[in-house]
């Protein structure tokens, strides 16, 4: 009888053990070690890689096999090492992962597509990936966005995503989880290298033309994109927001300016460098607003905030769904030919009381050969004809690369500071002739004092 009392009181036992611990208990943490199975398999993967029968290559590296406008499958036994630096907690990435090549100071990132959402327990932040890329794909997305990106398949010219079945067989984690360390840099400096990067823009602020207004527009189906200010230069890009996103209805901050974090990546359609948060926190607009005294990004696609005044030539200034981001203002004198013109861009009055410093900066890239743009100031400019004011010619730094339409150029902080006081106008003057008509185009025009 004492046996039986005894056999029942550890089955009861037993019972109430196997019980607790198959409970949900709701912890959601990221896991600090990884499973025997999928320890194997990278520890496997790192023989390999130490025997030289698979190479490690850079992310740089990799990118280095893109071609643009295909989807190229990789064949050699080849592997590349990053560090996660995107997140889908919040939902406004989906189905991907962004890797970089350092915790910090990084120089290369790479988008990684999966068909697996809720991603960012097994992806944290920090943590340390391997792809086995060997019958991977490399390519784009959407082609023609900018975005490198690896995947399991081709779809047609493009790359299809990572499937889950996949998943075990060409991606690692490492138990190393890094603390990602932002990369700093100015509105104005991010270009096309910085994509797929984790960086941190200070004296940034949203135009006081958002108050009230969400991340999201209510109208959009997809996603929102809001302009971002650069109060250190005439930087700006665009903050996108995934209709998804947790955080879609939330008033964008306007009250003041500070420092933002996200990945650079590019809008669907590739026109648009863009900035997107893994959450809000990573916003602290903790400083007063730096509103500029002008500023023009030519986001309204128009020149209203100009006087166009044609001395000579049919062609005139206007806007090209092009720019630094999309869009800015254009001239070309070249019409089936190289035509003579003289073409002047004049700035609305900008009022400089109170004021003793005063900067402009600005933004061009130029295509083909001519004469090279000229930008000067006045305080008397009364409308019309410019030839009946007089006229400081200002020292810029333009763009000189004519072979390129990514060489955006800052023209320097500019000091105009001889108008304090009064109403200043900056003016771009456009010659072409028979024998020379380059095409230029203007972006982010800024004037700010104290």
């Amino acid at each position: 009888m004492k046996n039986i009392k005894t056999f029942r009181l550890l089955t009861l036992l037993f019972l109430l053990v196997t019980f607790n611990s198959c409970v949900e208990d709701d912890d959601y943490s990221i896991p600090t070690s990884i499973g025997l199975e999928e320890n194997q398999s990278l520890n496997l993967l790192l023989d390999q890689i130490n025997s030289n029968e698979v190479d490690l290559l850079t992310i740089g590296q990799v990118k280095n096999l893109f071609v643009s406008g295909q989807a190229v499958n990789i064949e050699s036994s080849i592997a590349v090492k990053g560090y996660v630096v995107s997140s889908d907690l919040t939902g406004n990435f989906y189905k991907e992962f962004y890797i970089q090549d350092e915790p910090s100071n990084p120089t290369a990132g790479l988008k990684v597509v999966i068909n697996q959402v809720d991603s960012y327990n097994q992806f944290n932040i920090g943590r340390e990936v391997y792809i086995r890329l060997q019958n991977l794909y490399i390519g784009e997305t959407n082609s023609g966005d900018g975005v490198i990106a690896i995947g399991g398949r081709a779809d047609g010219n493009e790359v299809g995503q990572i499937t889950e079945n996949m998943m075990a067989d060409y991606l690692f984690r490492s138990s190393n989880t890094e603390t990602i360390i932002p990369f700093e840099v100015n509105l104005g400096q991010i270009n096309d290298s910085h994509i797929g990067l984790f960086i941190q823009a200070n004296d940034t602020q949203f135009p006081v033309a958002y108050s009230g207004l969400t991340f999201v527009d209510p109208s959009d189906d997809y996603d929102s994109l809001r302009d971002l200010e650069s109060c250190e230069d005439s930087g700006s890009i665009k903050v996108e927001t995934s209709a998804f996103a947790s955080f879609q209805d939330r008033l964008l901050p306007t009250d003041g300016k500070g420092s933002i974090s996200g990945i650079v990546t590019k809008s669907y359609n590739g026109d648009d460098r863009v900035l997107a948060l893994n959450n809000i926190d990573d916003i602290n607009f903790d400083g007063a607003r730096c509103d500029p005294l002008f500023s023009d990004n030519f986001s309204s696609n128009n020149l209203d905030n100009w006087t166009q005044f044609s001395v000579e030539g049919e062609q005139v200034w206007g806007i090209t769904p092009y720019g630094n981001p999309a869009p800015s203002a254009r001239i070309s004198g070249y019409a089936g030919g190289n035509v003579v013109n003289e073409d002047w861009l004049i700035s609305n009055p900008i009022d400089l009381t109170g004021l003793s410093t005063v900067k402009l900066n600005f933004q061009t890239v130029v295509r083909y050969g001519g004469p090279a743009l000229e930008v000067f100031m006045t305080t008397n400019y009364t409308g019309g004809d410019p030839s009946d004011s007089s006229w400081t010619q200002l020292d810029a730094v333009l763009d000189t690369d004519t072979g390129s339409w990514s060489s955006w150029t800052d023209s320097g902080d500019l000091d105009v500071s001889a108008a304090a006081g009064q109403n200043l106008y900056i003016a771009f003057k456009y010659t072409s002739t028979s024998s020379g008509s380059a095409t230029y185009e203007l972006d982010n025009v800024l004037v700010s004092g104290e």
